[in-house]
């Protein structure tokens, strides 16, 4: 019996961007569901009704013993979003890679900017960290969750809109979650974060222990 991994990619990608994840995943045994969606064309809430299924769906045909998700950015607000009217089948672990789970410091300026919403969708105004912030207003989930969040940026004039360390898109401190099992910051950026082969190996250790790996020193 194996176990399978579902895998969720953020904001305007799609699942081209996980490829690295599913192939280093597929090797160390694990039967991977690399879901795409829409990401620019409804909101979160849509999003997540209509994609948390069909993956599901996916990974319950392949009859594995464990369904874990690996989820970057917006993917994660999508699981958790879905979460909160589904219990999780056949429990397994949640791996988030730079979620804005408090919101993203960054969409709270850009969607001022005339036709942002327009161009990347109604569900990337909802990740915000104001009153209307989806992330913000969502019930803690019962699941093992790790986080890994990054530290590397390649725009630094956007420093001054976070207030913190931050991977360019989100915070250090927003990527957090009140109900995760465990944290780990990086030094890997928001886009390619997934892609990163230590990340990888945190990941996987993840998966299989439900902690990271010990940390050097």
């Amino acid at each position: 019996m194996t176990e399978a991994v579902i895998l969720l990619h953020g904001l305007g990608r799609s699942a081209v961007a996980m490829l690295p994840m599913a192939w280093r995943l597929r090797r160390a045994g694990y039967t991977v569901i690399n879901q795409g969606y829409p990401s620019r064309r409804h909101s979160v809430q849509a999003l997540a009704n209509q994609t948390l299924p069909m993956a599901l769906e996916k990974a319950q045909a392949t009859s594995p013993t464990k369904i874990h998700f690996v989820t970057h950015s917006m993917g994660g607000i999508l699981l958790r979003c879905w979460l909160q009217a589904h219990p999780l089948p056949r429990p397994g672990r949640v791996v988030m890679l730079a979620p804005p789970n408090q919101g993203s410091e960054l969409v709270d300026h850009v969607r001022r900017i005339p036709l942002f919403e327009k161009i990347m969708g109604p569900a990337s105004v909802q990740l915000g960290t104001g009153d209307d912030s989806v992330p913000r207003q969502l019930a803690p989930v019962d699941a093992e969750i790790g986080v890994i969040t990054g530290t590397r940026r390649y725009s630094p004039w956007l420093d001054p809109l976070f207030g913190d360390q931050h991977d360019g898109k989100v915070s250090v401190h927003s990527a957090r979650l009140a109900e995760m099992t465990d944290f780990r910051v990086m030094d890997v950026g928001h886009t390619f974060i997934m892609a990163d082969s230590a990340v990888t190996q945190e990941v996987l250790h993840f998966l299989r222990h439900g902690c990271f790996m010990p940390s050097a020193g």
